[in-house]
């Protein structure tokens, strides 16, 4: 899931210091479940933008509204009756949400109220370990499902580094080395040869704006093609 936190609250106030009328728009999926960006979070920042800006004599209207995912079309037409009434929106969506969002209402700002942390597993409520960074060239399958990129300090792809240490990183013994631990898996997988396969030069495809189109599927302008 995509996890995300909340802007600091001075930065906040600082994108909304110069409009009067601000809808809050929450979305509910992976932000909601992070608690960081659901119909809860949206009420609670609401209330301390308006006790802020009265305390600071600059008052706001605001309005709230959530919706189910703020990165699909479908749900971002819920806003349009809504939309001419604001001087801008505050999105509590993930950077993918508030930019879709932004680019469906572009006569509008559309504001951050959260910062994007990354891809991770919930291990507790609001305790995410990050897992993924969409290189999108996984190497899971050769690794026993523990990924390089992500769990190693230095991304390494070919085995550790001369820093390992008793199974833990060289940068903090409470770090687990992530090629010590892809060792062990593989060993007790029986698949310890693995370790041997030499992945050649990563073309890191994830430093560009991409397109991203499931096979068998099309755009929808080539549809028709």
């Amino acid at each position: 899931m995509i996890v995300a936190k909340r802007k600091p609250f001075d930065e906040i106030m600082e994108l909304l210091q110069d409009y009067k009328k601000v809808l809050t728009v929450g979305c509910g999926t992976c932000v909601a479940v992070c608690l960081a960006g659901g119909e809860k979070e949206v009420a609670v920042l609401n209330s301390e933008l308006d006790m802020a800006r009265k305390l600071a004599d600059n008052p706001i209207e605001l309005g709230s509204t959530t919706l189910e995912r703020q990165c699909d079309r479908e749900y971002l037409d819920e806003l349009a009756s809504k939309v001419d009434e604001y001087d801008a929106l505050l999105s509590m969506a993930c950077g993918v949400g508030i930019q879709f969002l932004a680019e469906r209402y572009p006569e509008k700002p559309v504001l951050p109220a959260v910062d994007t942390s990354g891809l991770a597993v919930n291990q507790s409520v609001g305790f995410y370990e990050e897992r993924c960074r969409s290189c999108q060239q996984c190497v899971l399958g050769w690794t026993g499902g523990i990924c390089p990129v992500t769990m190693c300090a230095k991304g390494l792809y070919n085995g550790p580094c001369g820093g390992t240490n008793l199974g833990s990183c060289e940068i903090d013994p409470e770090q687990p080395c992530a090629w010590y631990m892809i060792h062990e898996r593989l060993a007790k997988q029986g698949r310890i040869d693995n370790i041997k396969n030499i992945c050649s030069a990563v073309g890191w495809k994830d430093t560009v704006p991409r397109t991203l189109i499931q096979p068998g599927y099309k755009k929808p302008e080539e549809e028709g093609a």
